[in-house]
Parts: C-alpha cells; sequence; structure tokens
C-alpha cells in the first residue's frame, strides 16, 4: 500500500548543478542533501526541507516537462513568492484552483514548479 510521496526526480542538463544549487539552497531554501556515491557519480543534486525531498538527475537530452511540476505546499504564500521574485525568479499567479492561492515558476533550467497554500473559508 502506498503510503506516501518519498520524493520526487526532475531531470536536469549535465553541468547544471551549480545554478540547480542556487535555485533550490538559496531560493527556496531548501538543503542539499548527499546522495550515495554510486548515485553521486552520475551528475545531478537532491535536496530536501522538512519531509519534502526534490532530486535533480542529469538526463542527456534534457528538454524541460512543459505540464507536469511537482506541486509544492507552502506557508505566507506572499512572503514565499517576494523571496523567489528577489532571488530573479518568475512568479506567475494563477486563480484557477478553488479554495488555495497558487503560483508557478521555473527552475534555472526549466522545470516548472507549483507552490500554493489554501485558503480558509
Amino acid at each position: 500500500m502506498i503510503a506516501a510521496v518519498d520524493h520526487v526526480q526532475l531531470a536536469a542538463p549535465a553541468g547544471s548543478e551549480d545554478a540547480l544549487r542556487t535555485y533550490y539552497a538559496d531560493a527556496l531554501g531548501m538543503t542539499e542533501i548527499p546522495k550515495p556515491p554510486v548515485l553521486a557519480a552520475r551528475g545531478g543534486c537532491w535536496f530536501q526541507t522538512g519531509p519534502v525531498q526534490l532530486h535533480l538527475g542529469i538526463e542527456a537530452d534534457f528538454r524541460p516537462a512543459r505540464k507536469a511540476h511537482p506541486g509544492l505546499r507552502v506557508t505566507d504564500i506572499e512572503a514565499f513568492a517576494a523571496r523567489l521574485t528577489e532571488h530573479g525568479a518568475e512568479v506567475k499567479w494563477d486563480g484557477d484552483l478553488p479554495g488555495h492561492r497558487r503560483f508557478f515558476s521555473h527552475d534555472p533550467v526549466g522545470n516548472r514548479l507549483e507552490f500554493l497554500e489554501p485558503v480558509d473559508g
């Protein structure tokens, strides 16, 4: 039986690790976690905040997905959007999900990310 999502894997092009670290650690505030040595040899990097893990793996013929994305629940979405904007990330608000405030943004290699926060009432 499925108990939880362990992690979400996103793809990235070779040599993008420094840009990914700047975005996921500095802009999003996640912590880089070590990859097992056999996996570290493949490149990429992993990040975590609380129970949420995002794994960025190197893909030889990388092309960012146009629609697929992880949905990341945040607190104080206004402040979080401001943080991303201060780090140079585009924030595109979307009001189409009832009961939530949300926006979309892209990491430095073009992966789409959704950030959302439930609203009361």
